[in-house]
């Protein structure tokens, strides 16, 4: 396992995760990083996500992706 941490990021802040995720694989970590960026787009309102990012770095700091929230948005119709 792993300590991954999810820290959420746009032109006018950033969101940092000072907990983490203990996660098996990459595959893990880009799971866990899905729900974190479904979750933040079903609890905080009226936000306009799509300049989000959600950057996965380890207990290094050092960015292992990055997975823009439009990934999980979808396109707009």
């Amino acid at each position: 396992m792993s300590q991954f941490y999810f820290h959420c990021s746009h032109a006018k802040g950033v969101l940092v995760d000072r907990c983490g995720a203990a996660v098996a694989d990459l595959v893990e970590a880009r799971d866990h990083a899905t729900s974190v960026v479904r979750s933040l787009l079903t609890t905080r309102g009226s936000e306009d996500w799509r300049d989000w990012v959600l950057h996965v770095n380890d207990d290094l700091g050092e960015e292992i992706f990055v997975m823009p929230f439009a990934f999980v948005l979808g396109k707009p119709h």
